[in-house]
Formats: C-alpha cells, structure tokens, sequence
C-alpha cells in the first residue's frame, strides 16, 4: 500500500494539478467567468443584436446566432427567438451616437478580456491606447461569430466540423496573442487555444443536454426571466472556457511542455502600439 500509495503522490506531483488549482484561485476564475457573462449580456449582446439585424442574407438574427452557439433547435431555439428578437425596425430606430455608444461598451469588453488574459500570464496592465487592440479583437470575434452562424447553415458534416475547428483554433490562439501585443510567443499559446476548443466542445454537448430542455421549463415557470437566467449560466461557461482554456494553457506549457529557450517565459516587452 505504501509503494502504491508513493507512485500515486509522485504521479499527483508530476500532474502539477495542485499548482493549477491555486492559480484558479489566485484568478478568481469563476467570479472572472461571471463578470464576463455580465459584460457579454448588457454590453456585447446590443452590439450583435444590431450586427445581426443588418446581415444582408437574413439568417434570423441575434436569436439565431444565439440558438447556434447553445447548440439548440427545436421549442429551445423557438422559446429563445421569442425573447431575444429586436423589432424590425431596430436597425431604422438606432442612431449613429447609440451605435457608437454600443461599439464603446463592446471596447470595454474587449479590455475585461484582455485584464484577464494579463492576469493570466502575469503581464502588467496594457496602455490606454492599446484600445485599438481591443476594438480589432472585437471585430474579428464578430466576423467569427457570424461566419460560424453562416457555415451552421450552408455547410453540414465533416466540412462544417473541420470549418469550425480550424476557425475556433485559430481564433483563441490569435486572441490572446493581440491582445497582449505579441508580449506572449505564438508556441506558447498553442495549448490554450486547443484547451479552449475542448471546452467549447463540451460546453455544446453539456448545452444540448441541459440547456435545451431547461429552456423550455424554464420559460414555463419564470417566462422571459428563466430564458435569460440559462442564458447567462452559459455565457458563464463560455468565460470559464475563455480564461480557463488560457490558464490551462500556462500551467500545461510550464509543467509538461519541453520549451525552447525562446518560450520559457513571456518576453515582457511594450510594443509601441
């Protein structure tokens, strides 16, 4: 039993797990997950909403790009469009100060994800004119959202599953790198980008699951409220994913990856942008 017992904690030593767990803690990851589900819900959903409204190939709005991600259909996604639909004439009624006012708080959630990954990788804060960063993050995860929605429609099987893997891959594997003005090497950040893919595959699975049916009984109960309460679980989960895939990707990187000299730590330097 003590032998057991040794290969078992030199395995636990070598897993490194304890380590990971802490920086978890340290991050305050799922208050960290839950101020993203906030942000997400009062300052990007308006933003995508009118986004979504202008799509000239009409695929069903915001509500569509929403029931896509959940990975709902059926009741779910029909309860989801009753709730989320703007008016048609939404983007008629919004002026051009109210749509520079949604692209300032879609900045800001820009720059919530960027503390993060700061946080993450133990960088200091990024300058104030680093916002360009943020707004060009925020415009190429809209362009991805809304090619996925598109691809969710035209293509199906294989291609679409390849389509949005390589897409996603790539997505969170950039991201972080932008966003921390390249003060992180592109190997380095391979492992949370691909962490970050296998959450969202799970979070999907977990979502057609638990989250399609709760819809429904939940929209009985409480109405609109219990809509909007399974989506905020799940805009909870996807922050999880988005700052949990990151902080995995670190402690894998540190612990079970063999580095260049190059890739042991963060260069550490401000660019000039």
């Amino acid at each position: 039993m003590s032998r057991r017992g040794g290969r078992l904690e030199r395995a636990w030593e070598w897993l490194a797990l304890r380590k990971l767990i802490r920086r978890g803690q340290e991050l305050e990851l799922l208050h960290r997950a839950m101020g993203f589900a906030t942000l997400a819900l009062v300052t990007l959903a308006p933003l995508l909403i009118v986004v979504a409204a202008a799509d000239p190939l009409v695929r069903g709005g915001f509500p569509s790009w929403l029931s896509d991600g959940m990975g709902l259909s059926g009741r779910s996604a029909k309860v989801l469009n009753e709730v989320f639909s703007p008016p048609r004439e939404v983007i008629g009624t919004t002026s051009a100060w109210s749509i520079l006012m949604l692209a300032v708080f879609g900045v800001s959630f820009g720059g919530s994800v960027q503390n993060g990954f700061e946080r993450i990788w133990g960088l200091p804060a990024g300058r104030w004119h680093r916002v360009w960063r943020q707004a060009t993050w925020l415009l190429v995860l809209m362009a991805y959202l809304y090619q996925e929605v598109q691809t969710g429609t035209t293509m199906h099987g294989f291609s679409r599953v390849f389509l949005t893997t390589l897409t996603t891959v790539l997505f969170f594997w950039w991201g972080p790198w932008f966003l921390l003005g390249g003060q992180v090497r592109w190997r380095v950040l391979l492992p949370g980008a691909l962490a970050s893919l296998l959450g969202l595959v799970g979070l999907r699975a977990f979502s057609t699951l638990v989250f399609t049916p709760l819809i429904v009984t939940n929209a009985l109960s409480y109405g609109a409220v219990g809509t909007v309460l399974v989506v905020s679980s799940w805009l909870i989960g996807v922050g999880f994913v988005v700052y949990g895939g990151a902080l995995f990707g670190r402690w894998f990187t540190e612990h079970h990856w063999v580095p260049s000299h190059d890739d042991e730590e963060p260069e550490g330097r401000e660019d000039g942008g």
